[in-house]
């Protein structure tokens, strides 16, 4: 383990874009998904600070080091007719863990959830990763039993965009 000194917690810049995809390479290989990895930091830098911005980010950095990060967009709930915040990714390098960073990054997304007038705040979190799950329920999340994700991508997300 590393020892965190002056972290700092903010929101992404357009130069942070080459050190924020390979914070997202580190992610996927702790996954076991780096082939999954299909995009570039030039991509990330367009979705995230391009005419039409899709993703907004957060990094923490250490001693001038990024060693972590969270990506977000925003949802929206029907019921509670209120926008939400989708965090689809979190990550804090291995020998950065455990150190409080990982809920400094959340507790950010969630003042910004706050800030926003967002009804909620959701993540999805691998059915294996029992670190992750325990961590998430000591900040009160609620991992929900009965719900499924569905996806539908590459040849299939075509198929299904060209039917007439």
């Amino acid at each position: 383990m590393v020892s965190c000194s002056n972290l700092i917690v903010r929101l992404a810049e357009p130069t942070d874009c080459s050190a924020l995809f390979k914070l997202i390479q580190g992610l996927a290989e702790y996954e076991k998904l780096s082939h999954a990895v299909t995009g570039d930091a030039l991509a990330l830098k367009e979705h995230l600070f391009g005419s039409h911005k899709y993703i907004e980010a957060i990094l923490a950095e250490s001693d001038d080091q990024a060693v972590g990060f969270a990506l977000f967009f925003h949802n929206y709930s029907t019921f509670l007719t209120k926008p939400g915040i989708y965090l689809e990714d979190l990550f804090v390098l291995p020998e950065y863990r455990r150190q409080g960073i990982g809920k400094a990054l959340i507790s950010k997304v969630a003042q910004i959830a706050v800030e926003r007038n967002c009804g909620r705040l959701e993540w999805s979190v691998l059915d294996w990763n029992e670190p992750a799950k325990e961590f998430y329920r000591s900040m009160g999340a609620s991992i929900l039993d009965d719900w499924r994700i569905c996806r539908v991508t590459e040849d299939a997300l075509i198929q299904l965009g060209t039917v007439k």
